[in-house]
Formats: C-alpha cells, structure tokens, sequence
C-alpha cells in the first residue's frame, strides 16, 4: 500500500480540506471539500485514484460546502455526513455514527461522534490496518485546532450545553489519545470558527495538552466559561451558510459566467441602481478613481469573508478588476462564500471608463507622518475587531467594527474629514468606500494603517 495524503489550504477564510486514500486499490476520499472542487479532481488525477468518498465532519457554517459539487463532477463520489445529535439535510447522503468503518487498502478511518462545535459533529480516525488500536491521526474537523477549539456559540441556542459537550469531547476523546497521534483540523490561523487558532496546520495530541489553552482549564465550568467568552465576532453569514449547507448547496457544475460589459453597457447598468458595485482593485489603485458608490473589496482570498460579512447574495453583483484575466479568480472567492449572481465586469477595468470620460471619485490616501501631524483636525476611525482594538490603538481613535459600520456611520460627524485605519489598510479602504456610499464628502484612508503606525514608532494607547 502507498497511502496517498493530500492536503488543501484555501487562503482567506483559512479552511484546510483534505484528500487520502491508497493508489493501489485506486480510490480515495475527500474531507470537508469546499465548492470550487477542481482542485481534487486534479489531484486525484495527479495521483492516479478516483474519489468514492466525501466526508462531511458536520454542517459547515464559515463557507458552502463543496460536496454535492465534487460529486456530482465524480460521476460516482458518494456523500457520508453524520446522523448523530438530531443532524437532518435536505439531499442524499450516506449515515454516519459513531464507529463506522471506512477502508481504503490499508488505511482504515473510524468515525467518532465528537460534539461541542456543532450536535453531529464527527471527527474521523486514521490508523493502518495492521494497528487498527493504534491510530497514527484525526481529522479533527471542527472541534479540535492548533492552540484552540471549535467555537460552541453558532447556533444561537445550547451554547452552554455545547460547551459542556465540547469539554467532554477534548478530555473524554481526544484527550486519551497517545501522546503521539497527529491531529488535522479544517482550519487554521485567522479563521473565526475557532479562537486564536494557532499559525501550524497540524500539531501532535501531546503537544496540544501540553499547550493548548483549553486543555489548561481541566474544570468543566471553567473549561465553559472559557469556551463561551473567547470566540472572535461571529460573521453575520455563518448562519446562512448554516441553512445553505443543512439543506444542500446549489450544485453550480462550473463557476458562475460573468457577462463582459462594455463602459457605455456598465454605465447604464450602475446608474439603474439595482446592482452591487464592488471594485476588487488595490486600495491604492481604488483610492487613485473609482466609480461612484463602489465597495472596495480587493481580490484577495479574504474577500470570501467579507463578501460574506457585507454583501446581499441575493443581489447581483457588477464588478471592476485590477485586470480582465482576474475574472475566474475573483469568482472563486465569491463563490466560497455562496455568492453567485453576476450582472458582469468592466472590460478593459478603469483604464476603459476614464478613457471614455466618464466621472470619478477619489479617495485620499495619508501616510502615519501626516495623520500624525494634523491629528487634531481629524476624525480617526478604527475599523478593526475588539481584540484588536483593545491590544493598542492610535490615541484618540474612535472604534466601531466594520461589519456595524453602515448602521453606526451616524456616530461620525459629516462635517468633519474621517481616517479610516485597520491592522494593514486593506479593511480601512473597505470601510472607507462604505462612508462614501453613505454621503461622507471627505473620507481618507491610512495605507499601511496601524502597522505602518507602530514601524513608524508613533504613540499607541492601550
């Protein structure tokens, strides 16, 4: 037997997916996959095998699942999602419980029922037939990462029961566990699913409890309390992922086709107003000229989230692109999200709009030196999340949360020139397009924000 381990990082909302079987029998099986699945039908060519299974560790929340897409692409891939904790869905798949078997050659992966993210949450053991005692790694899903766990706080209700079982889960399962054994989660760094989830992909039982910070709270009303008090802000679209994913996502059979509009076509299409305008250029490129009301989402992989944070996926979505060849890529991060309605982009990008004399808007851009200098004339608005806001700040900073900032814009005085920071710029020019769509005349933006404050060695209030 030659076990084939194949794993898949998808940047931006940090989800980790997992392709293993054996290339002897031929067959292999994907775990957690997300919905733009050519990259498993790659490597399944890649190493000569052909995907019979897809594993669901459990209803998925932070993007669509990519499992009834991978098998209907297969032909023949069978969908297996857990019926333990009262799990229903809405398409055909196969029942998991606590215990079943799966082989592929010599790899045999045991499913066990490990609640506290979710009810039906299922983690899948890995061992070799020869040791089936003596399993080698777990798929942990969910409930375990490095330096952290799976949040029990998305349903809206139980979270205290999900804790309890979420404490049951790490010391009553994982935590017998050998020392040894290997554990591969479906997230990493920056993923809101978990707190604080450490930067490695992978880590060892033993090293995990020795240093995870759950596993140094061995008091379940402590380990509770804990659990409840630590997760990030929740994203306003986890729980319509949740619902997408429980009843079966719409299987798509490519990405969505985005229509090329002309300047002349696109123009008419932004002044209908029916349409999401969202410019996926650079901050600076956006801040140079951009079309009026646009929301600069740069075409970076965290687009998917916050897509997801600030946009209606029921609503169309016109786009601008750094270049027209960015069109596939873009869809992707949309897609993971579960946008997939396209009015259609700008062909020839902004360079085609200002050649044919249509009007732009700026968005000034100020370096640290200069806020630092006029700070007193300035509104400064922090836009970053809670836990960042409270490690350090610019001093005299307001903080509102980007994702409530449509809603609080009205604590912002009009009159008066806003700058907008974050951790790098990338979420202050976000938020910077937002205060223009809602009628602030003089909005500026801090490249670099605070990181470029702190490297600059300028005061920071705590």
């Amino acid at each position: 037997m030659s076990l084939i381990f194949e794993r898949v990082l998808t940047d931006g909302i940090a989800a980790v997916s997992y392709l293993i079987g054996d290339d002897e029998e031929g067959i292999a099986g994907v775990i957690d996959p997300r919905p733009d699945v050519e990259i498993y039908l790659d490597l399944a060519r890649k190493n000569g095998v052909s995907i019979t299974h897809i594993f669901e560790t459990h209803i998925h929340a932070d993007l669509v699942s990519g499992s009834r897409e991978l098998a209907d692409r297969t032909g023949r891939a069978k969908i297996y999602a857990s019926s333990e904790g009262g799990a229903e869905y809405g398409f055909e798949r196969e029942s998991v419980k606590d215990g079943d078997e799966f082989k592929f050659g010599a790899l045999i992966l045991t499913a066990r029922h490990t609640p506290g993210h979710t009810p039906e949450h299922v983690s899948y053991v890995a061992a070799d037939e020869d040791h089936p005692e003596s399993p080698w790694g777990v798929f942990t899903g969910d409930s375990l990462f490095v330096n952290s766990a799976g949040r029990p706080d998305l349903l809206g209700r139980d979270a205290d029961k999900l804790a309890a079982q979420l404490y049951d889960t790490l010391w009553d399962f994982y935590g017998k566990l050998e020392d040894g054994v290997i554990i591969y989660p479906s997230h990493g760094s920056g993923s809101p699913c978990g707190a604080d989830i450490g930067d490695r992909l992978e880590s060892t039982m033993g090293y995990e409890k020795r240093f995870n910070p759950y596993y140094q709270r061995n008091e379940r009303q402590a380990f509770v309390d804990y659990a409840l008090s630590t997760p990030p802000p929740e994203p306003t679209y986890y729980k319509r992922m949740k619902k997408v994913n429980a009843a079966g996502p719409e299987v798509l059979g490519r990405l969505p086709i985005i229509p090329a509009l002309a300047p002349s076509a696109f123009k008419q299409m932004v002044e209908e107003n029916k349409f999401q305008l969202v410019d996926t250029r650079s901050m600076l490129a956006f801040g140079g000229g951009h079309i009026e009301g646009a929301l600069n989402i740069a075409a970076s992989p965290i687009l998917s989230i916050w897509a997801g944070w600030l946009l209606d996926p029921e609503t169309s979505i016109l786009l601008v692109l750094e270049n027209d060849g960015d069109v596939e890529k873009v869809s992707q991060f949309f897609v993971r999200t579960g946008y997939s309605k396209f009015a259609g982009y700008l062909v020839g990008g902004m360079r085609a709009w200002q050649n044919a004399g249509y009007p732009l808007r700026d968005l000034p851009q100020m370096t640290v030196h200069e806020v630092q200098a006029s700070r007193n004339g300035l509104q400064l608005l922090d836009v970053r999340g809670p836990g960042e806001w409270k490690n350090g700040r610019i001093p005299g900073a307001t903080h509102i949360f980007l994702p409530q900032l449509q809603k609080r814009s009205g604590e912002l005085d009009q009159q008066r020139p806003v700058v907008v920071y974050c951790a790098t710029g990338y979420r202050a020019s976000i938020a910077a397009s937002v205060l223009q769509k809602e009628g602030f005349s003089d909005v500026r933006n801090l490249p670099g924000s605070f990181h470029a404050w702190k490297a600059a060695k300028l005061p920071v209030e705590k």
